[in-house]
Order: C-alpha cells, then structure tokens, then sequence
C-alpha cells in the first residue's frame, strides 16, 4: 500500500579532489575537500525539518563524511554499508578519462557503451554492481515501511537507483543530472522505485571552491 512506501532520500557524497580533477575513484577512499565538507553542512541544513528516520552510508570516507553532517545535525548514527560503495573500476581507479582513452582506448569504448557485462578495468560489471546497489536499497527500504530514510553514496548507485525508478535500461545513454550533495527522492514499494524529484541543488546556490578555499 502507499502508505506504507518508504521515503527515500538519496544523496551523492560532497566534492572530492579527484572529482575535481576528473579521476576515477571507484573503492578508492578520498575524502571530502573542503567544498565538499561545505557542501554537506548545507546539505545537512537543508534537510533539517525532514522526519529521517535512519541514515544509510557507503563504508568509503566521502560518503561517511557527507551523511555525518546529516548525522551530527539530529542526533543520528550513521549506519555504514559496503554494499553502497561505488562501481569497483580496477586498474582505471586514480586515471583520468584522457589516461585511459590513451592507454586502454578498446576499454574506454566499451565503457562508453555501457555494455552490461564488461568488467570495467577488471572490476564490476554493470549488470552485477546494479544488482549489488538495488539489493541493499530494497533491503533498506524493508526495514523502514512508512518512514523516510537517507541514502548518501556515490554517483554510480544513484544511476542505478535513477534506472530502476524510472524503467531505463543500464546501457541506455544517462541523460539525468548526478551532481555532488544534491537531494534526490524515490518511493519504494513492494512493486519497486518511483522517481518523485532528481537532483534538487537549490541549497548549493552561490557556493564555489573558492568560498573555501584553505
């Protein structure tokens, strides 16, 4: 029944350095950089009137410090769960897009067809690091009938959250917008995920590195 969905609330952790610099991080752990520390405290206060009822992390450290704002704004611990890490990439963790276009351009291709079998750089397939993100989330969303919870992990496991919801298939082109520390709703019912709002950032207006530069 409806009212028995569970609100979910996804979030992709703050800015990292290697996002800045477009690096692979995959299960590298990199944390947060100072935009990305400010981006969660505004994040945090951005949902400070929503009824959270748990916080769900990856185990990887820019998520963590991300849902710890959320955390630490209402008293809530933060439960950690590996199976929210990122998509693991291999051998292209810590290249850049141009790196690996030069030095694995057939790898690159398929990547860029998303082809849901192909172990990225010796990594995850699509089709298992999809069924690995859903799998926690539905578990997740189990737990918490009627209630509203938050998610905080990666771009990758909102993708596959975003697809899930909306009936998009993995290797469709993305279309949808995955930025850092932006607000993200979904409905989960026994049926499955409905889409209710994507990529909300109104409450990172006028933020920039520089605002916090050390």
């Amino acid at each position: 029944m409806l009212d028995q969905a569970t609100r979910l609330i996804l979030v992709r952790h703050g800015e990292t350095a290697w996002n800045r610099a477009t690096r692979i991080q995959g299960h590298t752990d990199i944390p947060l950089s100072p935009l990305g520390l400010a981006q969660a405290a505004r994040l945090a206060q951005a949902l400070a009137d929503e009824p959270l009822a748990a916080i769900y992390s990856s185990d990887l450290s820019r998520a963590r410090q991300t849902a710890q704002a959320l955390a630490d704004a209402r008293g809530l611990s933060v439960h950690v769960d590996a199976g929210l890490r990122e998509r693991a990439f291999g051998r292209f963790e810590g290249l850049s897009w141009q790196e690996i276009d030069q030095g694995y351009p057939e790898d690159a291709a398929r990547w860029r067809r998303r082809e849901p079998d192909f172990p990225v750089g010796g990594g995850e397939s699509l089709n298992a690091f999809s069924a690995r993100c859903l799998a926690v989330a539905r578990r997740v969303a189990a737990a918490h009938p009627g209630r509203s919870i938050a998610l905080v992990a990666h771009g990758g496991v909102l993708d596959c959250l975003y697809r899930a919801a909306t009936r998009v298939a993995l290797d469709a082109p993305r279309s949808w917008q995955l930025g850092n520390a932006t607000i993200n709703r979904l409905l989960a019912t026994s049926d499955g995920f409905t889409l209710i709002g994507w990529n909300d950032d109104r409450h990172l207006d006028g933020l920039t590195a520089d605002d916090v530069a050390a």
